[in-house]
């Protein structure tokens, strides 16, 4: 069977996509050299020459079409205005943002590639350009037309899908319905699946503390979430909750679940990247971060990094890979079972 060949789109090139992508490439060289992997770069040919060139590394060789073979290319995004800045916003940062995920979208439609792995993009950056979305999650549902797309993320077996992400704390209760929250968990227990596991186990973690107290912190938990868990008994789904948010993730981490529902943004992030930085005690600063974000519901695979541009350390040669190449691990275990 072929390597399923997958696309890295750079993100915002004035962050510090150019530099995991460079570096990952170059930590990946026996394994794209092997046949192992193959992997086409969409963004800014110039801030990956910048990158290469600050961290010593390769360079990615330049292809003009995506149907030229190679285990390791890149192919513009778009023509090129404005020079990059590294670590300031602009426009054009968001402008090429958006064209590389517009033409990885186009080739995975096409079946040119597999699926696709995402650099960090800067949503104030899109906005500028012109492109009106919270961020990739949304943004890869317009282009695909996809109804309703799920944001998971893993590190490890610790899997944590949301309900809802970029919304005002004050509309979360208003998102929590049953139909979305069935969607959330139907499309969690198929990545499950994709991944090998038969039977899912989902824990459906509370809005409300102490899973609203019987009411005395809200009746969300007692009116939406029981009765819409209870539908799911005898199904081949296991599906458990509301459990209040303060112990949930420590059932996830000891195994009695595969995956959490979380109700909204904080509550599903806290956990997963606390898990996944790793800081030094000697200096309290963090020397990496590891964990990936899977969206869910989309017609086509994409992964990405759990990091956002980090403007502020772009250009040092610092930022760290390790996201990066796990999301393209992740991405080629789900591309290789749909191919199966």
């Amino acid at each position: 069977m072929a390597v399923p060949r997958l696309a890295i789109t750079m993100g915002d090139p004035a962050g510090i996509g150019p530099e995991i992508i460079a570096k990952a490439g170059a930590r990946l060289a026996p394994r794209l050299q092997a046949g192992e992997l193959s992997l086409l770069v969409i963004g800014s040919v110039t801030a990956l020459r910048a990158a290469e060139a600050l961290l010593a590394t390769p360079p990615i060789p330049e292809i003009e079409d995506a149907a030229q073979p190679a285990p390791l290319a890149i192919l513009a995004a778009g023509a090129e205005r404005e020079p990059i800045r590294l670590g300031q916003m602009s426009a054009e940062g968001g402008r090429l943002a958006y064209l590389a995920i517009e033409k990885a979208v186009r080739l995975a439609q096409s079946s040119a590639i597999a699926g696709l792995v995402t650099a960090p993009l800067n949503k104030e950056a899109l906005n500028l350009a012109g492109y009106a979305y919270s961020g990739h999650t949304d943004m890869l549902a317009d282009l695909t037309g996809a109804r309703d797309s799920v944001m998971m993320l893993a590190h490890g077996a610790f899997r944590v899908s949301h309900l809802t992400t970029h919304v005002a704390l004050a509309d979360v209760p208003s998102k929590l319905t049953p139909a979305r929250l069935r969607r959330v968990i139907d499309l969690t227990a198929a990545m499950l699946r994709s991944l090998g596991i038969a039977h899912p186990r989902i824990g459906i973690a509370a809005l409300n503390p102490h899973a609203g107290e019987g009411g005395i912190f809200g009746r969300e938990d007692i009116d939406v979430t029981a009765p819409l868990v209870a539908t799911y008994e005898g199904s081949d789904i296991t599906v458990i909750g509301p459990v209040p948010g303060d112990t949930i993730f420590v059932k996830l981490r000891g195994r009695s679940y595969d995956a959490v529902v979380a109700m909204y943004h904080d509550q599903g992030h806290v956990p997963v990247k606390l898990l996944g930085f790793d800081v030094d005690p000697a200096t309290g600063e963090w020397k990496a971060l590891s964990g990936v974000n899977i969206s869910l519901g989309l017609p086509i695979i994409r992964t990405s990094v759990d990091h956002g541009t980090a403007f502020d350390i772009a250009g040092k040669g610092i930022a760290n890979e390790e996201s990066l190449i796990e999301a393209i691990d992740f991405a080629l275990e789900l591309a290789r079972n749909r191919a199966a």
